[in-house]
Formats: structure tokens, sequence, C-alpha cells
């Protein structure tokens, strides 16, 4: 959702006061080479979880894992990424968004892999490759059955 004015000011102003479902927009980077051949899409939102490259300023070629995503200031904090306070605590920097790359995708979010579908029409089974952590579907549906067994009616029998 692009700003109406060509003002940069009003630009700045729009997206500052921008309510969070237009922010989460705002925070989608671009996939690397193998993932965008991969899935078939060039971008997507950064969550929790994923794993990002830095490609520009002055932590250029760090990767790590995503520790937080800021919607109010559009930020991203990342393992490894920090400075130092004045009291020698450390503190993540900032990185914008579209100053990474999306090296490694957290697909263990159902939800998230319904998006990528939805965007490109893959079969999910590209998806399911990258997702180890997952229980098989007959597991979870052979303890939906019992679950359904063991239940009785509280109405008289």
């Amino acid at each position: 959702m692009a700003p109406k004015s060509k003002k940069p000011g009003k630009q700045r102003l729009a997206q500052i006061n921008a309510p969070y479902h237009v922010r989460r927009k705002f925070m989608t980077a671009k996939l690397v080479r193998e993932l965008r051949e991969k899935l078939g899409i060039k971008r997507l939102p950064v969550r929790k979880g994923d794993v990002v490259r830095v490609v520009r300023g002055e932590w250029t070629g760090h990767e790590g894992k995503v520790v937080a995503v800021d919607y109010k200031k559009i930020a991203l904090h990342i393992d490894g990424v920090t400075i130092k306070k004045a009291d020698g605590t450390p503190v993540y920097y900032p990185i914008h968004p579209s100053n990474v790359m999306i090296v490694k995708l957290d697909l263990s979010d159902k939800f998230r892999r319904k998006i990528i579908e939805r965007r490109k029409g893959r079969p999910e089974a590209i998806i399911e490759e990258e997702v180890t952590e997952e229980k098989p579907e007959e597991e979870v549906k052979e303890g939906l059955e019992v679950k359904k067994e063991e239940s009785t009616p509280q109405g008289g029998e």
C-alpha cells in the first residue's frame, strides 16, 4: 500500500502513523535465490525464528536468527547483531527489513505454509520437505480418533 502523496515528509508521516495491519506489509524481505526458485515467491514478511542475512549497511554479511520483530519501529533484532551500551550491556541493533534477505524460513506455523501455497499454488509436498519437527499426519489423526471414542455424552444413557 503506497502512500498517496509524492512529498517525502508526508510519506514518512503516513508510514509512522500507519496501522499495524499495514505495517505488516512494510516488514517484508526478499528470499535467497534457492528459496525463490524452490517456492516460486520473491518476498515474504519476516517472522521471529527466520534466519536472515544482512546485505546492506554496517552489518553487511552477518547471518543470524530473528530474535524479535518490532512493528512500532519497523525493525528486526537479529542474533549476533549487537552493540554495547555505555555500561557494557549488549543491546540488539535494529535493522530495517529492506536491508536483509531471508536465508531460511521458519515453517513451523501451518498458516505461513498456507500463505505460501495461496500465493503461488505450489503443492504442499515441496513445503513439507523443509519441516522436520512436525509429526506425520497419521499420528495426529489417530490421536483425534482416540479422543472422540473416549468421550461419552453427558446426557442420560
